[in-house]
């Protein structure tokens, strides 16, 4: 009997481990990061994650991938990251997270900086995710930042220079150029294909504008400085949803998100996941807090075109560029 009773607690034992469960905080998991390109906001997320995931799975082990711009490139990383069989996968940016959705299709895939997922075809509502997708969404305040470039000089002809491949941009251009016509603001527009087609793409319509606007296009960010060597020949302003960039290249003023509290945001949803938590059960994540938006003004570049800052615009600032020197608040 006592035979018998010791075979049974085995087999109950080994029954038991076998019965799918979340990951243990000790278990080792393997996360596959793949971002378009290397800028500083996108960067800023890639740390953010990895910090997040490691507070609550200390020996995570993390493969991050960088597509440096090219969707070739982003399908052959999430094809690695299926062959070297990932734990979850997490794509910053909507062509990578498009990719990776597309090769992953038993696994989650986690997305971030993706502005509008149900355009990209990620996920039907943002109300919920789906089987094994679910993510954070960098939605910019387009009227809010036009408006505010507008009350530093006013614009008559405003320029936007967009990436036709990122599904991001192209939404974000579609809302700019309503917000232009709603504000009575001629909107000139031009599209790349790579980062190495942006300082073109703004000498071709620097002479018709007053200012530029740069949503946050991942293509055209990483070529920021290209953007501002034009513009400040020109002595023309510019308006960037990305402040991170806009810390090293002299933008007029940056509002948007800070990317590293986003990237933290996200690594806590795939602990949350790792943990066991349904990503169909999830809505999209928005940053809606005051404190997850920062507003970089640069009085250097505002004194080179002869403007002024408003008194309320300098004191909600969370970064002033004064004399060359960032000055955090």
């Amino acid at each position: 009997m006592k035979k018998r009773f010791c075979a049974l607690a085995s087999l109950l034992l080994f029954v038991t481990a076998g019965l799918a469960a979340p990951a243990a905080a000790s278990d080792t998991v393997l996360i596959g990061i793949s971002k378009i390109v290397a800028h500083p906001a996108l960067d800023a997320i890639e740390k953010g994650i990895q910090e997040a995931v490691r507070a609550g799975y200390p020996d995570a082990r993390f493969d991050t991938q960088n597509a440096n711009g090219e969707m070739s490139t982003a399908s052959s990383i999430a094809q690695k990251f299926k062959a070297e069989n990932v734990t979850l996968a997490v794509g910053i940016a909507t062509p990578t997270a498009q990719a990776l959705v597309n090769a992953l299709r038993d696994r989650p895939v986690i997305y971030s900086a993706v502005t509008d997922p149900v355009g990209a075809g990620l996920i039907g509502s943002t109300e919920k995710g789906e089987k094994n997708i679910a993510g954070i969404s960098d939605m910019t305040p387009v009227k809010a930042q036009i408006e505010l470039l507008n009350r530093i000089k006013p614009i008559k002809s405003l320029g936007h220079v967009y990436a036709s491949s990122e599904a991001n941009a192209v939404s974000l251009a579609a809302i700019a150029r309503q917000v232009c016509k709603r504000m009575g603001i001629k909107f000139i527009e031009t599209t790349v294909s790579n980062s190495a087609e942006v300082k073109q793409a703004v000498q071709t319509i620097a002479g018709r504008v007053d200012g530029i606007y740069i949503s946050n296009d991942n293509t055209v960010v990483s070529a920021l400085a290209a953007v501002t060597s034009v513009a400040h020949k020109y002595g023309i302003p510019v308006m960037s949803a990305d402040p991170s960039s806009a810390e090293t290249t002299p933008v007029l003023a940056a509002w948007g998100f800070d990317y590293y509290k986003m990237g933290k945001a996200t690594g806590r949803l795939v602990v949350r996941i790792l943990d066991g938590e349904k990503p169909a059960d999830i809505p999209t994540l928005f940053m809606t807090d005051a404190s997850d938006v920062d507003l970089l003004i640069n009085l250097d570049v505002a004194n080179e075109l002869g403007l002024t800052f408003p008194e309320d615009v300098i004191a909600n600032a969370n970064s002033i560029i004064e004399d060359g020197k960032l000055i955090r608040r």
